[in-house]
């Protein structure tokens, strides 16, 4: 039962920080799990993506080859990373601010993400953790619990209130 997902956006909006707390709260599930990331010598405003791959098995291959789900917080990066997905059964989902030409595919899910980071939680900072909440919800891999305890160990003390808020809009959110 492997799933592939691909987190892509621009350096700064916290995908590869994204990426790990998913990744660590499948392992906290007992599932096998990959996580790799990679982005621009720029850092901030560079192209920016984190995938991880998650399974009951022992995982041999730890680059996605086909992802299922793959989520775009900026219209680069999803006309970059969206290729990849099989249009029959895989799902793009974007922020439907930042990516206003969605690429034309079967599966695209359109969540204000960065509007309800910054509107909801007030600031942008917690965009990553609100796309978190989506994928929780929509790829249905791990627990909301699980995500959540991953949340709280993973930022901030000082943080984790508006985290755990920003997790549950974006679980709520789709």
């Amino acid at each position: 039962m492997m799933k592939q997902l691909r987190l892509s956006g621009s350096g700064g909006q916290g995908v590869i920080t994204a990426a790990i707390i998913f990744a660590e709260a499948a392992m906290s599930e007992g599932r096998q799990v990959v996580q790799s990331q990679s982005y621009g010598p720029e850092a901030r405003g560079g192209a920016s993506k984190a995938e991880v791959i998650i399974d009951d098995a022992p995982i041999y291959h730890p680059k996605i080859i086909k992802p299922d789900i793959v989520l775009s917080l900026t219209q680069k990066a999803a006309d970059k990373y969206y290729k990849d997905l099989d249009n029959a059964e895989g799902l793009l989902v974007v922020d439907e601010d930042l990516v206003p030409n969605v690429p034309v595919f079967a599966n695209v899910i359109k969540v204000p993400v960065t509007r309800i980071a910054s509107e909801q939680v007030g600031k942008m900072l917690f965009t990553n953790i609100v796309a978190l909440g989506v994928l929780v919800k929509l790829s249905k891999l791990i627990s909301f619990e699980s995500a959540e305890m991953s949340v709280k160990g993973r930022v901030p003390v000082h943080t984790i209130e508006q985290n755990i808020k920003a997790l549950k809009l974006g679980y709520d959110a789709v």
